[in-house]
Order: structure tokens, then C-alpha cells, then sequence
């Protein structure tokens, strides 16, 4: 990328500065950046290769594409170019070409690991023209535009859409109004393609799924019972049906892996076969009454064995609603992934890092709501979104982050978070309009931010439509119903989320939500007693301190409020009544002058 700024030389004094700017000429003209997507990774496996196929490529767009449409290159940058183009129209046709060649010459069409996967972008309009560089807006939304675009696609902005007839030049299609980073306002994108481009309808471009990969295989038994392995089939069906519940993981199907039912396969096999991350196996031993169970979580890469246990219970209990045994494997098993791959975080440098390290990593860590770790979940949010822009998950994860740095009373600009969360949550939803992730983040931020319940109330009916299964929906559909006074139907919602709900790191998020819906149905005792279970789990979440403030207080707990109150305003030291009304998305509500009564008679100021 191009910096924002034209580089200076430090013997230059201001005056030097002066009469170069002063010497640059101003001129109209179309601006592309061409990038490499994943340029790090692919230079790290095979740099002599990569450099190979990039300098032909520049041979190629030099001699033969710019020439005739009037371009020329205004700088390389080893994994992207700048050109600028006299005529919008010329950009488009150029650009068009450069995918031509790319596809045919560079892999790009083929899936190849290392292939070179190019997005373009390009702007119209004024720019300052020096004798090696282009400076000026115009150049700074091009570049920025990247970020709209997937592996060979186009984006353009609105001055440049107006340059060219739709239909005839190109296809076009309307993107809406974007935020881009560091730009104040939203800019109008579109996307172009060939004229005559068909999108596939019912499917969508495959991609490959930055999440990490479990696999569950039969478990194995031990005895020689009759049909005793029925009882493995069914423990890793149950593991299965409860892992694909969650956004962080990405769960191979039963069918796919049935076939190592009884099979001694090695953990390189695995990979190879099922394309894992992880995998849980098992063996067991059972008698008409009793089973035990010997289970190990294996990290596949390095093929280190990261958990294992032995846990024991009844054959009913495969049978029953609470499944004790899946669910301590669950819980245990996502735990010592998420800490295995929050080690990797922390101590590799993030270009060396894989993506679903990076997802997982900063997962983890905005949910500590410790400030340093808060801030360093979103560098890495943005890594990933920087290498799979068309991945729905990082940035619903992302918009997230900005609702929870609002609630935590760390935002200096309310409006601000909210702009950048919905527009990480249209991204989201405009590479998978189903995600139910998306769908869920996209309700939270129109409900916690910008009050907006019926289109929150929409999108969150929608997640749930899509994935019936999805607790976090549900957990925030029985947030929007504490809001606004429904507490029977709030307490109904996030008791459903919190059985559905198998990661255990993040129970404190839910047991905290809980506790706000059981405020809201008048349930005092059972608020506080899931707030204190909440902050046993994180005690640097503020929502959850307001909550327990508020149960003690109309429990008659009067010191025990006043202390928890303290424990807030540590956590908050701005935090006034007022303030906190003006944000609460409950204002105008019972609920919110329940919170804010009790918080003043708890010792929080008025203003």
C-alpha cells in the first residue's frame, strides 16, 4: 500500500517541503491498486517461486496491457502495484485483462496453495502529480477500497461507477455505503465484472474455512458386549450435534468420519483424509449399568496428545437430555483448544501465525475484557479480515468487539463503534446473507448501540431461522426481550442459550446475560446468585457488576451493594446514573429506572 502521506527525506527543511508541493501538478485521472492477497504467507513457503510469478507479471502488465490503454505504473510494491489510467473505462478494460492473465498464467483459477490471488481497486478524480508518486484522496479511498474486495474481484467507487455505462463496459453491482478504515464518511462501492457475468444463483464461491477443523472419530469398545460399539456411534453423535453449534469451530460430518469407526489410523493419515486440526477419540468399557470412558483431544500438526481423561457415569445417561458425559467433554475439550491456540497467539509473530490461530486467539482474548488483551483481540481481528476479507465470521466476531468496548465504558466515541460495527456486519452478511453469527452481531449492534429493536428483534428471529441451534442468538433475543420488559420471555430465551451452549470459557458472558433477564423478570435472588457465578468465571465485566449492584440492593443487601458498586466505579471511574442511562439501551423502560434507582441509592453519582 501507498503511504498516506508522501514520504519525507529528513534533511528536507519546510521550505524544501513548500516548493515540492508546490511542484507537484494536479490532474484528473483513474486510480488502481492492484494486491496479492496472503502476500506474507505465500513468500514464506516459496519466496524465489512467488518473487518468479510476480515479475513476470509486472513484465506482462508493462509491455503488453498498459500500453494500449493508456496506463502507465506509477509505483511497484513488491506485492501490489499503483497505476494510474487517463479514462476510467481504459482502468476497467486493463483491469478485466489483468484478471485474464492471472487466471491463466498465475494459478489463480485453479485453488493451488500457492497461487497469486489478486483483488483490484480503483477511484476517479483530482489527484498531485509528482514525477515518481500520486498523492491525494483519491488515491488514499482507492487503496482503501481494497479491503471491499475478494480474491479476483473488482471494486470501484461511485466517482469511478460514473465514468462508464453499465451493461455495456461492465456488470455492476451496488454495495451499498461502506466505512473504510480511517475514512470519516461512508463511501458508495460497487462491484464490477465482465458485462454478461453470471452469478451462479442457490451457490456460492467455495471457500476455505478460516476456523479451526475438529474431528470426532466412533469411539472404540473394549468388551466384548454385543453391538457395543452402538454406544461409541452415539457418544461421538452427540459431540458432533454439539460442536457444530458453535461459531468457533468448524466440525467434519459424521459420515465423513465413520469410516475410521474400528480403523487404527495414524494422525497423519487423519489429516490427510479428513483435512483436521484436531481430533478426539476414544475408547470405553461398559456393562449393562456403568460406563467408563478413556478420551484424548490430539493436536494433529505436532501430534501431541493436549487432553486427556478418564471419566465415568451411567449407560442411561447416553440416553438422556443432560448428556453429563458429552457435555464435561465438550466443555473440556474446547477449553484446551482455545488455550492451545491462545498460546500460539501470544507467542508467535502474527504474520507467522495460521488464521484460525489468530480467530481463536482473539476470541479469547476480548472476552477477558482486560484492556491490553481487548485491544490486541482486534489487531488480530483485523489480520484476519485482512487475509479472508470474504470470511463472515471475523468480522461479526469484530462488530462484536466494538458493542462489548462500548458496554465497558472505554468507547470515546459511541457513534463512532457503532458505524464500524455495522459496517463489519454488512461485510459479514454480504458474504453469507444466512450466517447466523452475522445475523446475531448485526441484531446486537442495532439493539446495544442504536436501539433499534425492531430491526435487532428481525435479526435475531432471522439467525434462528437459519440455525435454531444458535445459542448466541439466543442469548441476545432474551437480552432484547430484558430491555423491554418481557422478562418471562427473556428468561425463557437465555435458559435455552445457556443449554445450548457448550464453551466454557465464555459461560461468564451468558451466566451474565442470565442474570440481566432474571433482573428483568423480578427473579432478584437468582440474579445474583448467576452474577457471582458470572464474575467467579471474569471479574472485570462491568455488566455484570451493575447487575449484582442492583439484585443486592433489591434484596436489601444494602453494604453488599454499596461494595459492589465500589468494585464498578474501579472498573469505571467515569461511570455516573446519567451516563449510564444515556446509553442503556433499556432507557424509557421499567427495567432502566429499576437499574438506575438502585444504582444511585448504591452510591454511583447522579452525574
Amino acid at each position: 500500500m501507498p503511504p498516506e502521506q508522501p514520504p519525507k527525506s529528513e534533511s528536507a527543511s519546510p521550505v524544501g517541503h513548500e516548493a515540492a508541493f508546490e511542484a507537484a501538478e494536479r490532474g484528473v485521472c483513474a486510480v488502481m491498486f492492484i494486491d496479492v492477497m496472503e502476500s506474507v504467507r505465500l513468500v514464506e513457503s516459496d519466496e524465489a517461486g512467488i518473487v518468479d510469478k510476480w515479475l513476470r507479471f509486472e513484465a506482462v502488465v508493462n509491455r503488453e496491457i498498459l500500453p494500449q490503454l493508456n496506463g502507465r505504473v506509477v509505483k511497484s510494491l513488491g506485492d501490489g502495484m499503483l497505476l494510474e489510467f487517463n479514462d476510467v473505462r481504459d482502468a476497467i478494460g486493463a483491469a478485466f485483462q489483468i484478471q485474464d492473465f492471472a487466471s491463466l498464467s498465475l494459478g489463480c483459477d485453479t485453488g493451488a496453495p500457492l497461487s497469486l490471488k489478486l483483488r483490484i481497486s480503483i477511484d476517479f478524480g483530482q489527484i498531485l502529480r509528482s514525477a515518481h508518486d500520486i498523492y491525494g484522496h483519491r488515491v488514499n479511498i482507492a487503496a482503501r477500497l481494497l479491503s471491499l474486495a475478494d480474491a479476483d474481484e473488482i471494486v470501484v467507487s461511485a466517482n469511478a461507477r460514473d465514468q462508464f455505462t453499465a451493461g455495456l463496459d461492465a456488470d455492476v453491482e451496488d454495495l451499498g455505503y461502506c466505512y473504510l478504515k480511517n475514512v470519516t464518511e461512508p463511501v458508495r462501492a460497487f462491484r464490477v465484472r465482465r458485462p454478461g457475468f453470471q452469478v451462479a444463483r442457490g451457490r456460492r464461491p467455495r471457500s476455505i474455512d478460516i476456523r479451526p477443523v475438529l474431528a470426532i472419530i466412533p469411539f472404540v469398545g473394549k468388551s466384548a458386549a454385543p453391538d457395543e460399539h452402538y454406544m461409541g456411534d452415539i457418544l461421538a453423535d452427540e459431540l458432533i450435534h454439539s460442536f457444530s453449534r458453535t461459531p468457533e469451530l468448524a466440525v467434519i460430518s459424521r459420515l465423513s468420519t465413520a469410516a475410521f469407526r474400528g480403523r487404527t489410523a495414524s494422525l497423519s493419515e487423519l489429516r490427510l483424509h479428513l483435512h483436521a486440526d484436531y481430533v478426539v477419540s476414544g475408547s470405553f468399557r461398559s456393562d449393562s449399568r456403568r460406563i467408563l470412558v478413556d478420551v484424548e483431544l490430539a493436536d494433529i500438526e505436532t501430534g501431541r496428545v493436549v487432553w486427556t481423561d478418564r471419566l465415568s457415569g451411567f449407560v442411561a445417561d447416553l440416553f438422556s437430555h443432560e448428556q453429563p458425559l458429552a457435555s464435561r467433554i465438550i466443555r473440556e475439550t474446547s477449553s484446551a483448544i482455545l488455550a492451545r491456540e491462545l498460546r500460539r497467539a501470544r507467542t508467535e509473530p502474527l504474520p507467522n501465525l495460521q488464521t484460525c490461530t489468530l480467530l481463536l486467539g482473539a476470541i479469547a482474548l476480548m472476552h477477558r475484557l482486560v484492556p491490553t488483551d481487548f485491544m490486541e483481540a482486534r489487531d488480530m481481528l483485523e489480520a484476519v479480515i485482512g487475509r479472508a476479507s470474504h470470511q463472515p465470521v471475523a468480522q461479526a466476531w469484530l462488530a462484536k468487539w466494538h458493542v462489548l468496548r462500548v458496554q465497558q465504558g472505554w468507547s470515546a466515541n459511541v457513534m463512532e463503534d457503532a458505524r464500524a460495527a455495522l459496517d463489519l456486519t454488512k461485510r459479514a452478511l454480504n458474504s453469507d446473507p444466512e450466517s447466523s453469527l452475522a445475523l446475531a452481531a448485526d441484531g446486537f449492534v442495532h439493539a446495544n448501540l442504536l436501539r433499534d429493536f425492531e430491526v435487532a428483534r428481525e435479526r435475531y428471529n432471522s439467525a434462528l431461522l437459519s440455525n435454531p441451534n444458535d445459542s448466541f442468538a439466543l442469548l441476545l433475543r432474551g437480552m432484547l426481550h430484558a430491555f423491554c420488559d418481557e422478562g418471562r420471555e427473556a428468561v425463557r430465551d437465555v435458559a435455552q442459550a445457556l443449554a445450548l451452549s457448550p464453551l466454557d470459557p465464555h459461560r461468564y458472558f451468558y451466566d451474565s446475560l442470565a442474570a440481566s433477564a432474571h433482573l428483568t423478570r423480578g427473579r432478584y435472588k437468582r440474579a445474583a446468585e448467576l452474577a457471582r457465578r458470572s464474575l467467579r468465571a471474569n471479574r472485570t465485566h462491568t455488566s455484570t457488576w451493575r447487575v449484582l449492584t442492583v439484585a443486592q440492593w433489591q434484596l436489601g443487601q444494602e453494604e453488599e451493594a454499596r461494595r459492589s458498586a465500589q468494585q464498578l466505579l474501579k472498573l469505571e471511574p467515569t461511570l455516573t446514573v446519567e451516563g449510564y442511562r444515556s446509553r442503556a439501551p433499556s432507557a424509557g423502560f421499567r427495567v432502566c429506572e429499576l437499574i438506575t434507582s438502585s444504582l444511585a441509592q448504591s452510591g454511583i453519582p447522579i452525574r
